[in-house]
């Protein structure tokens, strides 16, 4: 049995990231929880939100959006719309996208259909901008 603990982030376009880390930190709908090696098998629902990793004593961060993560004792799979690293984010496009919504929600009822969807776009947003500070 070895020491290490696989990550994988997956989207629909690409393998974000593969490797060996200390720990992952992982945005549940049920919560935020972390993973360390050894962790009890669990399949789970993931939110938008801030995942982050510890890899050779560094932390990493991912601007995500919803999906599964499955965690197994050596290995944490998570299957994501999209994950976007913080030094890849394009923070003033986030800012333009948060405007935008912001601007869009003002002008309808929250009984509109589209207002949960422009609400997600949103919070999107506002994880991209945050992600992309760290």
């Amino acid at each position: 049995m070895s020491d290490d603990l696989i990550l994988e982030i997956v989207t629909p376009e690409k393998v974000a990231f593969t490797g060996k880390v200390e720990e992952v930190t992982i945005p549940g709908t049920e919560g935020e929880f972390g993973v360390l090696r050894g962790h009890e098998a669990l399949l789970t629902s993931v939110d938008i939100g801030e995942l982050n990793f510890t890899m050779d004593g560094k932390k990493t961060y991912y601007a995500i959006n919803t999906g599964f993560a499955e965690v197994t004792g050596e290995k944490v799979t998570v299957l994501i719309e999209t994950a976007e690293r913080s030094d890849s984010i394009d923070k003033d496009r986030a800012l333009r996208a948060k405007q935008n919504a912001e601007a869009r929600l003002a002008q309808i009822a929250k009984e509109n259909v589209e207002y949960e969807k422009i609400n997600l776009a949103l919070t999107r947003a506002i994880t991209r901008i945050r992600v992309s500070d760290k």
